[in-house]
């Protein structure tokens, strides 16, 4: 969903600005739920205040749940149907792709230094090496950010 979110707020209603976006999306991977409802909210607070976050809120919620409990209600009927296994087989790579779809166009926007870089692959090694929670990964990238923007300024202005 999250391209599709990109698309209309970005590019199409120019809503917020591409680094907006990217911010906004750092923000709600860092709340707890799923990130689609996290940028409608966000997105609706931003245009309309709290009426427009709780019109986001259902609007990103109530057409997801119903299709998801009318697919349930089928699924569970038929999931031991050949074909729909052998669907799901097929689905699930493609999901994987997408995810990493989206992760490698935003990973271009977001990575702009060398430190963002190190920052990034770091991260991910810690992720998948050490299996550090995502949430220490976050909190640690925050303090990195914060620590080498502090250190940037003071470098700055030495040389200044």
């Amino acid at each position: 969903m999250l391209p599709l979110i990109e698309q209309e707020v970005v590019t199409q209603h120019n809503w917020m600005s591409e680094e907006e976006f990217i911010d906004m999306l750092a923000i709600t991977q860092s709340a707890p739920g799923p990130v689609a409802v996290n940028a409608a909210i966000f997105i609706g607070y931003k245009m309309m205040g709290l009426t427009g976050a709780i019109v986001a809120l259902l609007g990103a919620i109530i057409p997801s749940f119903t299709i998801i409990l009318l697919l349930a209600t089928f699924l569970a009927a038929q999931s031991e149907h050949y074909y729909l296994q052998r669907f799901f087989a097929g689905v699930r790579p493609a999901i994987i792709a997408l995810i990493l779809g989206v992760g490698l166009k935003t990973g271009r926007k977001v990575i702009r230094s060398s430190f963002s870089l190190v920052l990034g692959i770091s991260a991910l090694i810690l992720l998948l090496v050490l299996d550090l929670h995502p949430i220490l990964l976050i909190l640690l990238g925050a303090l990195l950010g914060v620590l080498y923007s502090y250190w940037h300024k003071k470098r700055a202005k030495e040389v200044s």
